[in-house]
């Protein structure tokens, strides 16, 4: 979670609710369709592969294979995400498709590991490969990912869970149009190392979307706050209000993908009225940033704090006794 301090502050907790719109039932269509499609593929492949002695088919094979695994684990993440909050799970399950999204990442860097392995030393030792086996299968495997994607793609992309499962199919289909280029080009010229050449291509691919899965799955579970959402400029936005005159101890973070939230510290001016102030800061959050889930301590300022003016600790006196203790932190003033 990231804390900041800014000049203006109020108290009074204001915790609205969330509604995503999200259709989960048409969501875990689309998935079992996508799994159906990799599946049956997948287990062709694998036959076709030994076969044709291709070391990039037998990869897509396998990159497949993590395919399936990472939408099986979307469907379970999506099914816990749906649980309520009870007992110490405050948040519920929801984080339960971070988890999948970053196993999906690290299946990715490490399958990208193991293949990059076995290209390099085909680079050295390559064997004989069956072009025309490998060509037909790669153009076979590109109708199948595109119509798996596609089907993902009609997802909610803006869950980092099924954003995984997309990158994984996404990466897939690149597989296999490299792996088709490969074996055109050694059934017309025999020339071998291009199926190591394009298991490598392919290793790229999966290192680059397996290194953002982690990332962002990665910011998610650290707490700081989500990459389009800075949390100075917020800060200041809410010190900007005329009825403000301090915030601090402002956090922003994310309960899971699409789901920011912040929880600040405001003191107000001794004559405005706390309530209206944090409804017009919610009002703001939810219209300019899209933070519907927020937290605001709002107290009334104490008129010689107001005079001084300096950037000190700043104490506040409750607006409400009602409210709670005010928070002392290090504020930061405008």
């Amino acid at each position: 979670m990231t804390s900041a301090h800014h000049g203006h502050e109020h108290g009074s907790g204001g915790h609205a609710g969330h509604s995503h719109g999200v259709t989960a039932d048409a969501d875990r269509r689309w998935l079992a369709i996508a799994l159906t499609l990799i599946t049956s593929f997948m287990a062709a492949e694998v036959v076709i592969g030994v076969v044709a002695r291709s070391l990039a088919l037998i990869s897509d094979a396998a990159h497949m294979l993590t395919d399936a695994v990472s939408i099986v684990l979307a469907l379970i993440a999506m099914r816990l995400a749906e649980r309520p909050a009870r007992g110490g799970f405050t948040y519920g399950l929801k984080r339960a498709e971070i988890l999948s999204a970053q196993a999906n990442g690290l299946t990715l860097l490490l399958l990208g590991a193991w293949l990059a392995y076995e290209a390099v030393r085909r680079l050295f030792d390559p064997p004989e490969v069956a072009g025309g086996l490998m060509f037909y299968t790669a153009l076979a495997g590109i109708v199948v990912n595109v119509a798996a994607a596609w089907c993902i793609s009609k997802a909610n992309r803006t869950s980092l869970n099924i954003e995984g499962a997309y990158q994984h199919i996404l990466n897939d289909l690149f597989a296999f149009i490299g792996t088709a280029i490969a074996g055109l080009v050694v059934l017309l010229t025999g020339f071998a190392r291009a199926d190591a050449i394009a298991t490598l291509v392919v290793v790229a691919l999966m290192f680059k979307a397996g290194y953002g899965l982690v990332r962002e799955s990665g910011r998610i579970f650290l707490e700081a706050a989500p990459a389009h959402l800075d949390p100075d400029v917020i800060g200041d936005r809410l010190a900007a209000h005329s009825s403000v005159a301090e915030v601090h101890d402002l956090h922003v973070w994310a309960i899971t993908s699409g789901q920011p939230a912040l929880s600040a510290h405001v003191l107000v001016e001794p004559v405005a009225d706390c309530h209206t102030v944090r409804r017009d800061l919610e009002k703001m959050l939810q219209c300019d940033y899209e933070v519907s889930h927020t937290t605001l301590q709002v107290d009334h300022a104490r008129a010689d704090v107001l005079e001084v003016r300096t950037g000190a600790a700043a104490d506040g006196s409750h607006c409400d006794a009602a409210h709670g203790p005010v928070h002392r932190d290090e504020p930061h003033t405008h």
